[in-house]
């Protein structure tokens, strides 16, 4: 994989007639040293999010050791890649056989769930093992996420207190997990979900070992710009110390968004401009998903191998190569007036599912690999608001509040 300055240079260098996917590595670092500053728990990368060996490696360079997977595939992966990593299996629905695969060829003894009927399969599967760390899917409101969770998974907080007794008499260790939703906007949404868990304890009458917060933490984009990432902290810690739970209860959570989508970019080059519609050579069947259906606006800007654009700025809507109607990414995204065939858009903040969501539909899945030296069209991560207005990336400035 090649390095480059920025997408300009890559483009004058090499002119691609491929997508290409783009990684700026530092964005990685960076983001992990705001949660391991901030966070007073254990993080666990939720793997989904992006898979990319590149991305993975990274990550592990700089010290993360859990991982939170969904399937039985990213689990041996992350055992075999991270030998003697840790490995959460998160997912509340999972069939026997990658249950006891995972315990007994790759030692996974972290699972979550929200029924009895899963608590059956796990310890048949595990052969009524006595050293499983089982956490329950409670249900919490999903208002202020852009992508709702909450109504495929989770335990309603009627039935919850049944489900944690009858866990608690199974598990080793046992937990409360949630998850917000994707893209959560609102950093109160995790003070009523962490409000929740505390009357759950009470209802149940079952001590817990751990909460387990989950992700939704966002990144900023051309239509969203959050909150300050700070202020989700800040009421994560304060929920959590009002908990009616011992010292010993452990904070968890599972950043996936949040730290990997600065690291993604997606050049994708103009096949055809038609008045404010541009058709590229990638889009929602490839890297580009999240502006399609949920209907983000990532941050863009043109690149021109030779030349120079106007500075004027117009709003366009963005085409992607394939048959397919739904191909389409309304936007709008603002880009030079006079782009035209030949030019290149870069895609910022696409390293949250963009890579692992690509797919071969109309034999477009092809595409290349890059890396690159310079700062993210927009970071979260940039000023002392951490909304995303910064151009660059120079590290988190906010100050630090004491840990629980």
């Amino acid at each position: 994989m090649h390095t480059f300055s920025s997408a300009l240079v890559m483009a004058r260098t090499h002119a691609p007639d491929n997508p290409v996917a783009c990684y700026r590595l530092a964005t990685i670092g960076r983001a992990l040293k705001f949660f391991e500053r901030h966070f007073p728990g254990t993080l666990l990368y939720s793997v989904k999010t992006n898979p990319d060996l590149v991305v993975l490696d990274e990550l592990y360079a700089n010290g993360v050791r859990n991982f939170d997977v969904a399937s039985i595939v990213e689990t041996q992966m992350i055992a075999e890649r991270f030998p003697g990593a840790r490995i959460s299996y998160m997912h509340p629905v999972k069939n026997r056989a990658s249950i006891r695969q995972a315990y007994f060829e790759f030692g996974v003894k972290e699972f979550s769930l929200d029924t009895e009927e899963e608590l059956d399969k796990i310890m048949t599967s595990t052969d009524g093992a006595d050293d499983l760390t089982l956490l329950v899917r409670l249900a919490v409101p999903n208002l202020h996420s852009e992508i709702n969770l909450s109504e495929k998974f989770g335990v309603s907080f009627a039935d919850a207190p049944d489900l944690m007794m009858q866990t608690r008499k199974t598990a080793s260790r046992i937990g409360i997990c949630f998850h917000v939703g994707s893209q959560c906007m609102n950093p109160a949404a995790y003070g009523i979900a962490i409000g929740m868990v505390g009357d759950l304890i009470k209802a149940s009458g079952v001590m817990i070992d751990i909460i387990d917060v989950g992700g939704g933490f966002p990144s900023v984009y051309a239509n969203m710009a959050p909150p300050a990432l700070l202020d989700y902290m800040q009421e994560i810690v304060s929920g959590f110390d009002q908990l009616p739970a011992s010292d010993k209860c452990e904070l968890w959570a599972e950043p996936g968004r949040a730290l990997v989508a600065e690291a993604g970019a997606t050049v994708a080059r103009v096949e055809l401009r038609r008045n404010d519609r541009l058709y590229l050579n990638d889009g929602t069947h490839g890297g580009l998903f999240d502006a399609g259906t949920p209907g983000f606006v990532f941050p863009v800007r043109g690149v021109r191998p030779r030349g120079r654009f106007s500075t004027k700025l117009v709003p366009y809507t963005l085409y992607g190569p394939t048959c397919d109607g739904l191909d389409y990414m309304k936007g709008p995204f603002h880009l030079p007036a006079d782009i035209r065939e030949g030019d290149y858009v870069e895609i910022g903040n696409t390293g949250a599912y963009g890579s692992c969501l690509r797919t071969g539909f109309n034999g477009y899945g092809v595409h290349d690999q890059a890396l690159l030296k310079d700062e993210p069209i927009m970071t979260m991560y940039g000023d002392r608001a951490g909304r995303g207005r910064a151009k660059q990336a120079r590290g988190s400035t906010v100050t630090a509040f004491p840990r629980r």
